[in-house]
């Protein structure tokens, strides 16, 4: 295995982190090829961890996208209230051989830099409390994220904790 590197998506890797999402389920939603390349291209940044093959991967979303996502709606209707702006990490995913390896930390330090280099307030995400995901919420209490709000999704069959961080030096 080749040391991992972070690097800009390519639509080349689309097959592979399709099967890495879909084997993340259900920290994450199973996704199809189409709706997973229409979030690559709202996405800004997005990220591929490559170790010789794509390993996993980090879309975030700035304010003003023509995204039909519960969280991310929750997140522009509180932007809109507080003024403050934003990175929306709709989606972080690592094929199990990378995880707790460290390279989560450096795909949101990424992000955190594209945050500040757009003049955003806050990065925001959200992780699922029904069903559980403790890792997720463990991993992001460490990067500083805190709960801004919950609610549920998928018609009631998803809880969310809704959480931010505030970009550093902003």
């Amino acid at each position: 295995m080749t040391t991992p590197r972070i690097r800009p998506f390519s639509a080349d890797d689309l097959d592979a982190l399709v099967a890495i999402n879909d084997g993340a389920y259900p920290a994450v939603p199973i996704t199809g090829r189409d709706e997973l390349a229409a979030l690559a291209e709202l996405a800004s940044p997005r990220l591929v961890v490559d170790d010789g093959t794509p390993a996993g991967f980090l879309f975030a979303l700035p304010p003003g996208c023509d995204y039909d996502s519960e969280n991310y709606r929750w997140f522009s209707e509180r932007a809109a209230e507080t003024g403050r702006s934003f990175l929306y990490v709709d989606r972080i995913v690592l094929a199990p051989r990378l995880q707790g390896q460290g390279v989560g930390p450096l795909l949101y330090a990424a992000v955190f830099d594209a945050a500040r280099e757009g003049g955003h307030a806050e990065v925001l995400c959200e992780v699922n409390v029904q069903p559980p995901n403790p890792g997720s919420l463990a991993f992001h209490d460490r990067l500083g994220f805190r709960e801004v709000g919950r609610q549920q999704t998928k018609g009631g069959s998803v809880e969310v904790a809704l959480l931010a961080a505030e970009v550093p030096g902003q």
